[in-house]
């Protein structure tokens, strides 16, 4: 039962970080402290889709599953609602190009909202 709560716990940590890459940018218009965590992290989420990288969380997950080969349920709320969305059985190679563009074109905009905000706020600082 414990690697099986490890491997749901990395595939719950994985759907979050994923979240934090694709919605992160918005944190950073609540307060800019969010730009040093979030754009590594989008990088890292560009880089994966568009250089065919894996994620070190998915064999992290993988291993855990395999150590607790059939432990606890087959299949629960995880497996079922959660890998399709980390997973999803139709990801091509022009999808995932298609996924980073579309990932690092959000981000852009939202970093540039926040240079032009940072600098009419600096403009009325200074004058």
């Amino acid at each position: 039962m414990g690697y099986q709560l490890a491997a749901n716990l990395t595939l719950v940590f994985h759907l979050l970080f994923i979240a934090f890459v694709l919605f992160g940018g918005l944190l950073c218009l609540h307060h800019i402290r969010w730009i040093w965590l979030h754009l590594p992290s989008m990088i890292w989420g560009v880089g994966v889709e568009w250089m065919g990288w894996i994620c070190p969380l998915t064999p992290l997950e993988n291993h855990f599953r395999q150590l607790a080969s059939g432990q606890g349920y087959q299949e629960g709320f995880v497996e079922h609602y959660l890998v399709p969305l980390i997973y999803p059985d139709k990801l091509t190679v022009s999808l995932q190009w298609f996924l980073g563009g579309l990932l690092l074109t959000v981000n852009i905009f939202v970093y540039l909202y926040l240079l032009q905000k940072r600098r009419k706020h600096q403009g009325e600082v200074d004058g």
